[in-house]
Order: structure tokens, then C-alpha cells, then sequence
């Protein structure tokens, strides 16, 4: 195949703006999910919050890392395709999207437990940044799983 059959395969993949699209807003809602969760909340009483902060706390260098791949392959020209390293990619972004989808569903689990008591073993300030937390751990994940489909999507294309 030449270059110009696999355009559309690497719409998303690794070294394209969309790829770079994806990095940047799973860093932010990482990031998002991270502050929510850790500034000014007891969070680590209960294990499925520290379970998702680890997780997003894995999330954000992940995508930090590649997103400067990213900047660096599109303002130069030339994008990342060695099958080596796209696979290295595919299998990190399917574990930390499992991971994602793990922590994020367990916090909503544990926040909805806690509102179901009427707000008895949570105030209303805390299960409120428990719940945004939760929403934007969601959110990253959604972007983290569209990354690995497109990379995997790459992959299995060349």
C-alpha cells in the first residue's frame, strides 16, 4: 500500500491532529477528574477514589507524553509509524482505557451508594466534586478508548 491508501487508517493514530485532539483532551479531563477528586476531599477513605486518582494520575503523563509526539509528528511532517512503537501505544491505551472504565464506573458505584444513605455519610459539597470527578474520569475514558480503537484500527492497516 503507499502512503496515500492509509490516510484515512491514521485519521485518528498516533502523529496526526487528531490524535493530538485525543491526547490533549484526555490530559484535561484527567486532570479534571484529579483535581475535583484531591483538592480539599477526604477522598482516600474510601478505595475507589484512590483507585481512580491513580489511575488518572496514570492517565495524565500517558497522555501528556504522546501529545507531544503528536505536536512534534504534525508540525514536522512526519508521523510515527513504526510497528514497534504503534503497538507499544495500541496495548498502553487499551490497558489505561480498561483501567479508566474500572475506576471511573467503581467511583460512580461508591458515590451513588453514598447518596442513596440521603446524604448521611456524604455532604452535599463533597458528593458533588465526588460526581463531577466521576463525570470527567468518564469523559477521559471515552476519549482514552476512541485513541486505542484508532491506533489498533492503524495497526491492524499496515
Amino acid at each position: 500500500m503507499e502512503n496515500g491508501d492509509r490516510a484515512g487508517a491514521g485519521a485518528g493514530a498516533v502523529g496526526s491532529a487528531g490524535s493530538l485532539g485525543l491526547r490533549v483532551g484526555q490530559a484535561v479531563f484527567s486532570s479534571a477528574s484529579l483535581l475535583f477528586m484531591s483538592v480539599g476531599v477526604e477522598f482516600f477513605s474510601y478505595t475507589a477514589f484512590c483507585f481512580l486518582v491513580t489511575i488518572m494520575g496514570l492517565v495524565i503523563p500517558w497522555s501528556c507524553t504522546l501529545a507531544m509526539i503528536d505536536v512534534y509528528s504534525v508540525f514536522v511532517g512526519c508521523p510515527l509509524r513504526v510497528p514497534g512503537v504503534m503497538f507499544i501505544v495500541v496495548v498502553g491505551d487499551w490497558v489505561l482505557s480498561v483501567l479508566s472504565f474500572a475506576a471511573a464506573c467503581s467511583s460512580a458505584a461508591v458515590i451513588d451508594l453514598l447518596l442513596e444513605f440521603h446524604g448521611s455519610q456524604c455532604s452535599p459539597r463533597f458528593c458533588g466534586r465526588y460526581q463531577l470527578s466521576a463525570m470527567m474520569a468518564f469523559l477521559s475514558w471515552f476519549l482514552t478508548a476512541a485513541s486505542a480503537i484508532f491506533n489498533f484500527w492503524f495497526v491492524a492497516s499496515m
